[in-house]
């Protein structure tokens, strides 16, 4: 079997005022939102993704990554690629960069049509987005089939 039997995956759509969260069931086949993180500067971030990611049994840390439509990195990649490897020093668990193009799209538009009010869909943005994450990473996996490819 592979890590999604092991433990719970938790993604991050890292802002730079907010953190949207979302945590895998067990099995690793839905993703559900978690309530969204204020940022307080670095080291809190860390410590309080490294409680939570212990509390909840994650073995597996996703962050996205925001590359450019043509696929390339840029400045914002290079940020969240940053704090990733600070991420993965601190709780020691296996981080996993996330290609995130489109997902704070595709939640804008969903939430929109939902009808929740402008003031809410900030922080609901955020959520939405790292759920939509998790879900295309394990779909994506998934639909691999089980490869076996577990690196960090």
């Amino acid at each position: 079997m592979d890590h999604h039997a092991r433990g719970r995956i938790l993604a991050l759509d890292l802002g730079k005022r907010r953190i949207g969260l979302a945590l895998s069931d067990e099995l690793g086949l839905t993703a559900q939102g978690l309530e969204t993180m204020q940022r307080a500067g670095i080291r809190v971030d860390l410590a309080r993704l490294s409680d939570l990611a212990s509390e909840r049994g994650v073995t597996l840390i996703l962050v996205g990554n925001p590359l450019h439509m043509n696929g390339s990195e840029g400045s914002q990649s290079a940020w969240a690629r940053e704090f990733a490897e600070k991420l993965r020093s601190r709780t020691g668990l296996a981080v996993r960069m996330w290609d995130e193009r489109l997902t704070t799209v595709e939640a804008e538009r969903v939430l929109r049509q939902s009808g929740i009010s402008q003031q809410k869909r900030g922080a609901a943005v955020d959520r939405l987005a790292a759920v939509i994450l998790l879900q295309s990473y394990l779909e994506s996996v998934a639909a691999a089939g089980e490869l076996g490819d577990d690196e960090g």
